[in-house]
């Protein structure tokens, strides 16, 4: 089926799926080196999952993207936790996007989510007993100011802060940190000091994820993690003076 436009390519990545590039901000969706799937599952899903544990579950999805969050999270918690309520919110700037995705050449694992897939791609919302989906086609700072201790996981997931700094500063940060519970966990593929500065600076405790078969990442929360791999901010503070976080 026909995706592309003038503004995005097709490429498929190393575990088989596929992801795009933008031309506009000059970069991949995903880790083509990773892979999409394998991206969204391992960097963002799967250690989100192991930490919290509830029976209903607010996720903000910083962007949506091609969606690949938001559909992995669906597909991982029927097939692991299938009683547990999630309720997913995502800003997405790139409206048509959103709308071309019904088009997107989705990995075989979704075809189950064909349904959600249109739904999310014509209405931008989708709803049945244990989901809840919201799109927010907008910019998503003003979004996020709307929510107060709501948000269980974030999965910090947008382009690049050498393309698009201002999801990356100490001031979205400090949004971020307004509208997580305090016992949630924030998911991201930057291991960029300059960005766990960003987050230690707004209480965040920094972890390292990381696992065979794909890059290291980092895992953040405003409480301390038992059963995480801690990184020594003061330590690499101190040796690191100059570095400063992003602002806007």
């Amino acid at each position: 089926m026909a995706f592309e436009d003038a503004l995005h390519t097709l490429t498929l990545s190393d575990d088989g799926s596929y992801t795009a590039y933008s031309k506009e901000y000059d970069e991949h969706y995903h880790s083509t080196k990773d892979g999409a799937l394998k991206e969204s599952l391992q960097k963002h899903v799967i250690p989100a999952f192991e930490l919290i544990e509830k029976d209903e579950v607010n996720i903000l999805d910083i962007c949506y993207g091609l969606g690949f969050n938001t559909l992995a999270t669906i597909l991982y918690y029927r097939q692991n936790r299938p009683q547990t309520k999630l309720n997913i919110f995502s800003p997405e700037l790139d409206a048509s996007l959103v709308k071309s995705l019904e088009d997107f050449s989705y990995p075989k694992e979704f075809e189950v989510l064909r349904e959600i897939i249109i739904a999310l791609s014509r209405e931008g919302f989708y709803r049945d007993e244990q989901l809840f989906i919201e799109l927010f086609l907008g910019d998503a700072r003003e979004y996020i100011a709307k929510f107060e201790d709501f948000f269980d996981i974030v999965y910090q997931d947008a382009f690049s802060p050498s393309t698009n700094p201002i999801l990356w500063t100490k001031e979205y940060f400090a949004d971020i940190a307004k509208a997580m519970k305090k016992d949630g966990v924030l998911t991201t593929y930057s291991i960029a000091f300059k960005i766990r500065l960003a987050l230690y600076e707004n209480g965040f405790y920094i972890y390292l994820n990381e696992g065979e078969g794909y890059r290291t990442a980092t895992l953040a929360s405003q409480t301390q993690l038992l059963n995480a791999v801690s990184v020594d901010m003061e330590h690499k503070i101190s040796c690191n003076p100059n570095i400063k976080s992003i602002r806007d």
